[in-house]
């Protein structure tokens, strides 16, 4: 045994310590509760210059599955973390993986997967992973996840596939435990031993093909690898678990079991359901009754036979799975453990119990209840757990009077189109006349003091008369507005992933017109807007680009508060330079967010669509007169974009009472300049130079915690270089409103 350190970590802390002490070349990947955190530490760990990974904040899962790959043909080794939607989002990419045979270590922080939206624990996500050719370990306490972590990058490159190393979110990631690491980083990379990829994309001198096109019998020979791999794992992983018991002295199976030996009944559980079982199981021993508990620590290459060793004295089996198959009867585990029974020709009694979903806490007592309905002859073969007496149909509540086209159309502005201009002519608009708009979105809801994202939507609406509907992308405005079964929208509302909101909001636009137009529906108009924000315009960009490409009816709004902020606040792509967040840290080898902060306005210009503009609380009566435009151009012309800088003061790190200040300050400075694109030509609403108003972007920073470091000594180089970015990007503005083209 080599010596060892005691920690008290959890799952997330432990992944990240093992990828520090293996220091992978690349790690691509992208925020999602509640595998976010091993990131997150990472990057403090970089900062800190305790690695050397290469980090690389992905738009989106998929992308971040892309660069691990591509990284992974270069002949280095790599590393990602993932969770629920973000691994399905993945999900495309993972076979590309294996069966090109190029290894990497992935964790998944098991969640549940949308809709509808959930961030708790369960293994809905990782059930799914089952058929790409990935070898899947499954750890069931914070120290399987670090030992797990450095076993799966060997087994990986002994059989030449990639490798998941899964376990329990919010129970297993989240809750520490004492743990021992090795203290000498030599002795897992001693471990791992130097890594020699017989293919590269990087070999100049054997150029290969990756990933070629294959017709029948190719591609049938091509699986059949795949499958020699996997079998070929059977005999590596115990291979592998054998030689880290002789360096940690901690062993590891393909399955375990508790008092199984002499069990009439057994339960079978994967994660950590299997310690909460043990429990039971002596509390029961103690009154007489033969119970135990099983379960695997590798769910593919499958350990049928090791399972079987296990249960075959059993009369009865339970088997709980924290996700349903649903329609054949039980969830994956179930499934799997029936078929190698019966190959092995059991007579066994098999119960399936789909439990735990959405996080839903698994006590000793409910051990016991599985326990003892196993005792039952009579017990259901399937059913859920949990599950709470309700009526055959709910009864709605509607807590609001729905509002009329009538009160919705006070007449506070109207826009009409001028030809000779070619712009969009408001008539009205001032603040007070607008408070006649009823507020669409009521005052209950869980936002933090301070937060911009109702007063921007409510900002929005005061410049939308006429009915509304609307579509919320995953993010703190969908969260703390929806929350079931109440509902703080007094009118139509729907909710999709981050990443496919604008092309959901143009189905539903489509239907709309084609309903009008079949005569199916009442005549009138309806005013669509896609709300976005928290990164959602990184990950749903390509969706939003889309929306606009083809020129749909319907407003895009975007609330930029500059990060990932229903995630903890992680850097996006709109966060500005040298910002800190949870991952951009401050530290001797970093000083925030590398990059600039992206301009999703010209990028949507880009797009030629009919309006875009900016604007912000600070301004309110320009506000409101750029979204009663919005509205006239998504009702008759196509789509119009409009982005406000929206204040989150928990993650700025400065005063509620005072946003209003602050996004006034960063418009001042022209990080935010008010400006609108009206069917290709530029505008500048607002120039702070003109009044003798303008100030350094340094003096915006001194505001927030998150950029206060900025305005030191150490850091000036920085501050310069995000001052002359600011200051180009504004001298291109005011040149494209000077010329009568752009």
């Amino acid at each position: 045994m080599n010596k060892q350190k005691v920690l008290f970590e959890s799952g997330n802390e432990l992944a990240a310590y093992a990828a520090r002490q293996i220091n992978y070349h690349v790690m691509g990947y992208y925020p999602i509760t509640p595998s976010t955190q091993i990131a997150e530490l990472l990057d403090q760990m970089k900062a800190d210059g305790l690695h050397d990974i290469s980090m690389i904040a992905a738009e989106g899962e998929h992308s971040a599955a892309g660069i691990c790959y591509g990284a992974s043909t270069g002949g280095g080794r790599v590393f990602n973390a993932t969770s629920a939607n973000g691994l399905l989002y993945a999900l495309e990419q993972l076979p590309v993986q294996s069966g090109t045979r190029f290894p990497m270590v992935m964790n998944v922080a098991c969640r549940t997967v949308s809709g509808p939206l959930s961030i708790k624990g369960d293994h809905s996500d990782i059930m799914y992973t089952l058929n790409t050719g990935w070898v899947i370990l499954f750890a069931n306490t914070p120290q399987a996840v670090y030992d797990m972590n450095i076993c799966a990058l060997k087994i990986a490159e002994s059989v030449k596939l990639p490798v998941i190393v899964a376990f329990d979110g919010f129970f297993t990631s989240h809750q520490k435990r004492k743990c021992f690491v090795f203290e000498d980083d030599k002795v897992v990379q001693d471990f791992l031993g130097k890594y020699e990829a017989e293919y590269s994309a990087l070999d100049l001198e054997h150029p290969v093909s990756i990933g070629s096109y294959m017709n029948e019998p190719d591609i049938l020979n091509n699986k059949f690898q795949l499958h020699q791999a996997m079998e070929e794992a059977r005999s590596v992983i115990p291979a592998v678990f054998e030689k880290f018991e002789e360096l940690s002295g901690r062993r590891y199976r393909e399955a375990e079991g508790y008092r199984t030996e002499d069990a009439e009944v057994l339960l079978f559980l994967l994660g950590s359901s299997y310690h909460t079982a043990k429990v039971a199981v002596d509390k029961l021993r103690e009154q007489g009754k033969k119970v135990g508990v099983f379960t695997a620590n590798i769910l593919r290459p499958f350990p049928g036979e090791k399972l079987y060793e296990l249960c075959k004295g059993a009369e009865t089996i339970l088997v709980g799975d924290r996700q349903d198959s649903y329609g054949a009867g039980g969830g994956n585990m179930t499934l799997e453990l029936k078929a190698m029974l019966q190959e092995h020709g059991s007579a066994c009694r098999v119960l399936s119990r789909v439990y735990g979903l959405g996080g839903r806490d698994f006590y000793e007592s409910d051990a016991e209840e599985f326990f003892l309905s196993c005792l039952q002859p009579e017990a259901p073969r399937f059913d859920y757990f949990g599950i709470y007496p309700g009526e055959v149909r709910m009864k709605e509540n509607q807590y609001f009077a729905p509002i009329t086209e009538k009160e919705a159309t006070p007449g506070c502005t109207s826009c009409a189109f001028d030809e000779e201009t070619g712009r969009m002519k408001v008539t009205g608009g001032r603040v007070n006349e607008t408070t006649a708009v009823p507020k669409r979105l009521a005052p209950g809801h869980g936002a933090c003091p301070g937060c911009g994202i109702p007063v921007n939507i409510n900002l929005l609406l005061r410049g939308i008369e006429g009915n509304v509907v609307m579509l919320l992308q995953t993010g703190c405005g969908m969260v703390v507005t929806t929350s079931y079964p109440k509902t703080s929208f007094k009118i139509p509302y729907v909710h999709n992933l981050f990443q496919n909101g604008a092309a959901t909001l143009t189905g539903l636009v489509e239907m709309f017109h084609q309903r009008q137009k079949r005569g199916e529906y009442p005549e009138g108009s309806i005013t669509f807007i896609m709300v976005s924000g928290d990164g959602g315009m990184d990950i749903g960009m390509g969706s939003a680009l889309g929306t606009a490409l083809r020129n749909n009816r319907l407003i895009i709004f975007e609330y930029d508060n500059g990060g990932y902020m229903n995630t903890g606040y992680q850097l996006s792509y709109s966060t500005p330079k040298g910002a800190k967040s949870s991952t951009s840290h401050l530290g001797p080898k970093q000083y925030g967010k590398t990059f600039f902060h992206k301009d999703m306005p010209m990028i949507m210009a880009a797009a030629n669509i009919p309006y875009v503009a900016t604007v912000a609380e600070s301004n309110p009566a320009d506000f409101i007169k750029k979204a009663a435009k919005a509205k006239a151009y998504a009702d008759e012309y196509g789509t119009a974009y409009v982005k406000a800088l929206s204040a989150c003061p928990l993650n700025w790190n400065d005063r509620p009472n005072l946003e209003r200040k602050v996004i006034s300050a960063a418009v001042d400075c022209c990080y935010f300049p008010l400006f609108e694109i009206e069917n290709g030509i530029t505008y500048i609403n607002y120039n702070p130079e003109k009044s003798n108003k303008k100030i350094p972007v340094s003096d915006w920073f001194t505001m927030m915690g998150r950029t206060k470091h900025l305005v030191g000594e150490d850091y000036r180089e920085v501050t310069e270089s995000i001052q002359a970015e600011i200051d180009r990007r504004w001298e291109r503005l005011k040149a494209r409103a000077e010329s009568e083209l752009l």
